[in-house]
């Protein structure tokens, strides 16, 4: 695809309220992470920085019920590609899955840099009963990912013709039940670690 052609799907993108919603979105996560990275590479150095830049992403792939992290490359690259989120996020979460397995087998010291890495590597190092945070995690990303999947498909769907209403509302239905329940596991979860999060 040219460059042109993804200039036009970003122009596209801005005009409708949804699409530019999940443009600010992208931003402001990708904004958070350069400032995060730059933040760390001046404390750790280039290459250090980098890895605890990258596991920390990681972490909010792996351990958050959420899509925000995986959201930094889902986006971009269902603009570029057209693919949907849901396949890129499972590509997502091989990237951060590779990353943990080269850092806590190769450099295992890397966790030590964060308390947020700390916390992490105390979860890998805990399958049972913690990987159930991932477990709970990688099911609530997934039904927030298809969720967003499904608005941007409605958005460009309404912009030709009227969306199938019925069968959609069921879906978001289910889609809200199984994204809270993963919330209330992951919160339990987390108190067990010793983590309080307010939901």
């Amino acid at each position: 695809m040219n460059c042109n052609g993804i200039k036009s799907r970003c122009k596209n993108l801005a005009k409708h309220e949804t699409k530019r919603h999940i443009l600010l979105k992208f931003l402001f996560v990708l904004l958070v992470f350069v400032f995060y990275f730059i933040f760390i590479s001046q404390k750790y150095g280039l290459q250090q920085g980098f890895l605890v830049a990258s596991l920390t992403w990681s972490f909010f792939v792996l351990c958050t019920p959420v899509a925000d992290a995986g959201f930094l490359l889902d986006f971009p690259l269902r603009i570029i590609t057209k693919l949907r989120m849901f396949v890129l996020e499972i590509f997502v979460w091989l990237i951060a899955i590779s990353l943990n397995l080269y850092a806590f087998f190769l450099d295992p010291a890397v966790y030590e840099k964060t308390k947020i890495l700390i916390l992490f590597k105390y979860i890998l190092a805990q399958p049972v009963p913690f990987w159930s945070i991932i477990i709970i995690s990688m099911i609530g990303t997934f039904v927030s990912i298809r969720f967003g999947d499904e608005l941007l498909d409605k958005v460009n769907h309404n912009e030709r013709k009227v969306y199938k209403k019925h069968k959609n509302n069921h879906k978001f239905i289910i889609m809200i039940f199984l994204f809270g329940i993963s919330l209330i596991l992951y919160d339990f979860l987390l108190k067990q670690l010793g983590v309080d999060l307010p939901i």
